[in-house]
């Protein structure tokens, strides 16, 4: 009967000890208080009573960072929020080297914003922010290293401006239109009076041409009915017209 008793016993030692880790778990085990190994996926064992378990999740985890407040290079105001993915490499890193390590992160990530966005001007802010995101992954992930976080992106998901510094803006922007189509309309008058000056010239060489191009500016003027139109006849056009009839006559 005791030893019955004994294999039972020993039996429900064993399966107390029993546990399982999912796939996306690794389990963080110590033993009176000292780290002995990592277990999982599947199925372990520790021992009841003298080892114990802590599991960590290794899948990526998404955190937004909550709207920052902070002020530019340039000193102006802006609210400032972003995304942060990242996930655990090193699960024994990510529980003995930190205390929280979502915390952690999730503290340090909000800190370099800030510093960030404090370090440029607002335009680089608005214009640059894939650069700033590099920037800001590159100091947040050399941070957490150490703790087996590893940072996978950070996206700037909005930048609010002031209401002063947005119609400051907007006038800029006008005056950048304006002055654009001023430099396209001035383009096109001198490349107009570059091709009137090229067939000024070109009339000048024929007397008859100019008079053909006064002509029809006239025709052109004439297409309204309550327009009276008086042509002035050059002198040239009547004798080359009388020489035309008199040869006529004699033919």
């Amino acid at each position: 009967m005791s030893l019955y008793a004994i294999v039972i016993g020993l039996f429900v030692f064993l399966l107390l000890g029993l546990r399982i880790a999912q796939e996306y778990q690794r389990a963080i085990v110590f033993r009176l208080g000292r780290f002995v190994g990592t277990r999982g996926p599947g199925l372990y064992w520790i021992i009841p009573l003298i080892e114990r378990q802590q599991t960590i999740d290794i899948r990526t985890k998404t955190v937004d960072l909550e709207q920052q407040e902070t002020i530019t290079k340039d000193s102006v105001t802006v609210k400032v929020n972003a995304v942060l993915w990242f996930r655990v490499v090193d699960p024994a890193s990510a529980v003995i080297k930190v205390a929280n390590f979502n915390q952690a992160v999730y503290q340090l990530s909000v800190t370099a914003l800030r510093n960030i966005i404090g370090q440029h001007q607002l335009d680089d802010v608005l214009k640059n922010r894939q650069q700033i995101n590099s920037t800001l992954l590159g100091l947040v992930d050399a941070a957490t290293e150490a703790w087996g976080v590893k940072i996978e992106l950070v996206e700037i998901k909005d930048v609010e401006i002031p209401g002063s510094m947005q119609r400051a803006m907007a006038r800029e922007a006008e005056a950048i239109r304006e002055k654009r189509a001023r430099i396209i309309k001035a383009e096109a008058e001198l490349e107009a009076s570059i091709k009137l000056t090229q067939g000024a010239k070109q009339m000048e060489e024929s007397p008859i041409a100019l008079e053909l191009r006064r002509m029809q500016m006239l025709s052109e003027i004439g297409i309204d009915n309550n327009t009276t139109t008086i042509v002035m006849v050059p002198s040239e056009f009547t004798s080359a017209a009388k020489s035309l009839t008199q040869l006529a006559g004699k033919g």
